[in-house]
């Protein structure tokens, strides 16, 4: 699939990066120096929870993913989602994700994995493709080269695909670099969310929660009650999808 190229319209961020690039510069190798590191979270990464019926899940990406910004996989989207499914659904599940990982690692990643069927699979990609400069027509690309892998390789029916979060409300970047990274963001996101608009079995779920006072210690990562809000996102559009064996207008969510 072709993507638009960035020149064909103005955007203003492209503009600020390119004039303010040496303070920028200096603005990010401080940034890597200030920032808290923080681990990804204890917990089983792979196993089988819950009655009803049979769900395949594959849960794939950044260090979101990964659940950074909790102490353990259960407050965590891939934890949070599972205890919601579980109550509906035979849920035999995998979780791949790596703190720093781009949506090409990922391609890289899957390609080198051995096959194994899933259902349904949540993908959680973006900020590391932004904060490292790739091309928004690039990491479309690279998208959509691993919703072929998911598909083909995987057997995945439907693709959950995280939108791109409120970089521009990340406390842990300074002012200029906040609003030029937040705008970036806006752009990718609709680049995202038209293309899986085109493609069948995919479907965008906006990452359009308020992160300015629920952010992690590092300023940089989700809290437990983000990634709750999130999977409550992904778990509706599952339901929908995806409906378990009681019919989904009789299930609280």
């Amino acid at each position: 699939m072709a993507f638009p190229r960035l020149h064909a319209r103005y955007h203003p961020e492209i503009a600020v990066k390119f004039a303010l690039f040496p303070y920028l510069a200096v603005q990010g190798a401080w940034l890597r120096k200030r920032a808290l590191v923080m681990p990804e979270p204890a917990g089983a990464r792979q196993g089988r929870v819950g009655q009803g019926k049979p769900l395949r899940m594959f849960v794939l990406g950044d260090s979101s993913a990964a659940g950074v910004g909790t102490d353990h996989q259960s407050k965590a989207l891939t934890g949070q989602l599972l205890d919601r499914l579980q109550r509906h659904y035979d849920v035999d599940w995998m979780l791949d994700a790596k703190t720093g990982r781009t949506t090409r690692q990922m391609v890289k990643r899957l390609s080198k994995i051995p096959a194994r069927q899933f259902d349904i699979a949540v993908t959680a990609l973006g900020v590391n493709d932004i904060t490292r400069r790739a091309s928004r027509e690039n990491w479309l690309e690279d998208t959509e080269q691993m919703h072929d892998l998911l598909q083909s390789k995987f057997g995945v029916k439907h693709i959950y695909v995280s939108g791109v979060p409120r970089i521009g409300d990340f406390p842990l970047l300074p002012p200029v670099m906040r609003w030029m990274l937040g705008k970036q963001g806006e752009r990718y996101d609709a680049g995202l969310a038209e293309m899986v608009a085109a493609r069948a079995g995919c479907y965008h779920v906006p990452a359009d929660l308020p992160l300015k006072d629920v952010m992690a210690e590092d300023g940089f990562h989700p809290t437990a009650q983000v990634y709750s809000e999130w999977a409550q996102k992904v778990y509706v559009r599952i339901l929908v999808n995806y409906p378990p064996e009681k019919s989904p207008a009789l299930i609280s969510i």
